[in-house]
């Protein structure tokens, strides 16, 4: 099971949760409070489990989804994260062994919020403002 996470004052995190496993909320992090006092480093805590992959500056994440859709076929078996602060779509590639790696990412010009695969393997972009958006992405 992967999680996306919201980080504190920097520091979004996608997490491989695994039975009796601690990540480290809120005795590390890679980020500060909000506050501006700084939280110790997941790299001093050998007892506890760090993150697969670290967003700092933050990428605000939205949502987290795979994509397994027929119209990007070479995406087959990589995560979507939509970002609200980065205005961003994050491609997340995985290796199978529990690593991950950004491998794509693309400014679309708004906050999103969530991304969902259409029945076709489009995407739909909900976006997070006053007046709200959604888009059908597609390929060129």
């Amino acid at each position: 099971m992967w999680e996306l996470e919201h980080g504190p004052k920097g520091g979004d995190e996608l997490n491989l949760i695994e039975p009796g496993k601690n990540y480290g909320w809120p005795l590390v992090s890679y980020a500060t409070n909000y506050n501006g006092v700084p939280i110790p480093s997941p790299d001093t805590r050998s007892d506890l489990t760090k993150p697969v992959i670290y967003w700092t500056p933050v990428i605000a994440p939205g949502n987290l989804v795979f994509y397994n859709g027929s119209m990007f076929s070479q995406w087959k078996g990589s995560a979507l994260a939509g970002g609200l602060a980065s205005m961003s779509i994050t491609r997340i590639v995985f290796d199978g062994k529990g690593g991950a790696k950004p491998a794509e990412r693309w400014d679309v010009g708004h906050r999103v919020r969530d991304i969902e695969v259409a029945p076709d393997g489009a995407l739909w972009m909900l976006e997070d403002s006053r007046t709200g958006g959604v888009f059908r992405v597609t390929p060129k």
